[in-house]
């Protein structure tokens, strides 16, 4: 194919000869930036600190990427892309969008355009006077009730007060019960009285709800609209991948889950869908005849409030957008294998300790401590093997931590365990290499936590919606190098506690060495499960186990 001229295909002013070719192109999801995709960004970088609009906009924080290829020729180049949208001209270097969602006349303007008249009419019905005049009405209706049944229970005791004085001198059997009688008429009177207030009540919520089931009705429609525009706007990003084929984002979502049934998410594309710097970059690629060589992905400017983003670092691809759309556009490109778990020689070198209720061993890291959705291989299952029982693990470390794991060996020891960790009865001591210098010696994170349901499975600071998550820290060792090795105490277990805690601006600010989600990418994420100490299923006394560290 006779490449196209193109403005967005951009040469290296960098002196690349001496920089050998990845042979496959890497994971998207999970990789160690190429130094030809560095170079690329650090081009990048420059070309954005050389427009004013372009930082202004970008300072706010947005993720960029760049896709490393090869034209017809076999020259060297690269694209640009960034997530979403951005309002100044960014055309002549950027890729476009796989669909323009920002042109005038085009579907998601024009449909936008009419869930904007909902929205106003949804506004103008709530500020109407129509519906302020009912709602003070209603008010109104309920203070006056109020203010009657409580003057006329004044009354009742009042009259209740004269009852019992009169009986203090003794009443005829004709008098007694007159005043028996007065009591019951006006009981009966206070009852006709809170009836004729609720009808009134009743009457003015009835013009409330009248007004207020008109602006539900519009609310019933705006979403309607917006989830059939949402599905037309799929239906209108077509993606072509290596092998020439194209599917649009609808197609190509209910393809990949239906071919994935045990990752359970929705055939139904989340919002942002395509608009992520992958897939724009490698659209361009293929409909301008270029080859994809390696691809990176960096964050710009401030770190969200919730997310944990760095600038200047390098994220993979997003799972729930991005895992899809990718798995298709790649279909045709040799790509290098995602990281392959660690294998075993001996379980003698991971077993700590065991007896006829417990195992206690030392995980290396990258083994999943049990079996995932895609693979069987895990610290539980090799060491059911081995020691022919079945084993259960009563916690859980991440694929990427290595140290201390307990397994118990029978169900009753497993909910013994279990019920420990539930209420906190178990010390754990993590020790951890920091990037950067950490400002205080010691003390206490309190960030809650909840998984970020666009990106699993990376997780948020999220003070209303979060599960509370709280780490003690102390610093350990300060290097020359400008790292920090900590001591990390989990009062709370939440997933990636420690890893956020760590290097959200509110925690520490210093991610972990080697944390690919929320720091950047080293030789290994540098966190190890150091120490741990419980109640013994069986003779019930506090046993404490270590690991030495492995970094």
């Amino acid at each position: 194919m006779k490449m196209m001229q193109c403005h967005q295909l951009h040469r290296f002013r960098a002196d690349t000869e001496g920089i050998a070719f990845p042979k496959q192109f890497n994971n998207p999801f999970r990789y160690v930036p190429h130094p030809l995709a560095e170079l690329a960004a650090e081009q990048v970088k420059a070309e954005i600190a050389a427009h004013r609009d372009w930082v202004c906009q970008l300072q706010k924080g947005k993720m960029l990427g760049v896709l490393v290829v090869r034209d017809a020729e076999g020259k060297p180049g690269f694209l640009a892309a960034y997530s979403g949208n951005l309002a100044a001209d960014t055309q002549a270097y950027f890729v476009p969008a796989i669909y323009n969602l920002l042109a005038p006349d085009g579907e998601f303007k024009v449909g936008e355009a009419e869930i904007s008249n909902i929205n106003a009419a949804i506004a103008r019905l709530q500020a109407s006077a129509r519906r302020t005049d009912a709602a003070r009405e209603l008010e109104v209706a309920k203070a006056t009730k109020d203010a009657a049944l409580d003057a006329f229970k004044e009354q009742m005791r009042q009259a209740k007060t004269r009852r019992e004085a009169k009986r203090q001198h003794g009443l005829s059997p004709s008098a007694q019960a007159a005043l028996i009688k007065e009591s019951q008429f006006q009981k009966a009177e206070l009852k006709r009285l809170r009836l004729h207030h609720d009808a009134l009540i009743a009457q003015k919520k009835m013009a409330l709800n009248d007004i207020d089931h008109e602006i539900v009705a519009l609310k019933k429609l705006r979403k309607r609209m917006s989830e059939a525009l949402q599905e037309r706007i799929f239906r209108l990003m077509v993606v072509k991948n290596a092998q020439g084929e194209q599917r649009d984002l609808m197609e190509v979502f209910n393809e990949f889950y239906n071919a994935h049934p045990s990752l359970q998410a929705s055939p139904i594309p989340p919002a942002g869908a395509g608009e992520c710097c992958a897939p724009k970059l490698l659209q361009f690629a293929f409909l301008h005849g270029l080859t994809p060589v390696c691809i990176a992905e960096f964050w710009w400017g401030a770190s969200p409030a919730q997310e944990v983003r760095h600038h200047g670092h390098y994220y993979g691809a997003c799972l729930s957008k991005c895992r899809p759309i990718l798995s298709y556009m790649l279909k045709g490109i040799a790509m290098e294998e995602t990281h392959a778990q660690p294998t075993i020689a001996t379980t003698e070198e991971i077993i700590l300790y065991q007896d006829p209720w417990i195992v206690v061993a030392n995980k290396p890291a990258g083994m999943l401590t049990v079996p995932g959705r895609l693979t069987e291989h895990s610290l539980q299952t090799i060491l059911s093997q081995a020691i022919g029982c079945d084993l259960k693990a009563a916690h859980r470390l991440d694929m990427s931590t290595s140290g201390i794991v307990v397994l118990a060996k029978t169900p009753q020891v497993y909910a013994f365990l279990q019920t420990e960790f539930a209420e906190r009865r178990v010390e754990k001591c993590y020790m951890a290499w920091l990037e950067g210098e950490v400002a205080t010696e010691e003390g206490v994170i309190d960030l809650p936590l909840r998984p970020d349901i666009t990106d699993r499975p990376r997780q948020m600071v999220d003070p209303l919606h979060g599960k509370r998550a709280i780490t003690r820290y102390k610093v350990v060792e300060r290097s020359s190098n400008g790292r920090t090795l900590v001591h990390f105490h989990p009062l709370t277990g939440r997933t990636h506690q420690l890893r956020v805690h760590a290097s959200h601006p509110s925690g520490l600010g210093c991610p972990i060495v080697g944390d690919m989600l929320y720091g950047r990418a080293a030789s290994r994420l540098m966190l190890h499960a150091a120490s741990i100490s419980f109640i013994h299923p069986q003779s019930k006394a506090t046993v404490c186990f270590s690991a030495p560290l492995p970094f």
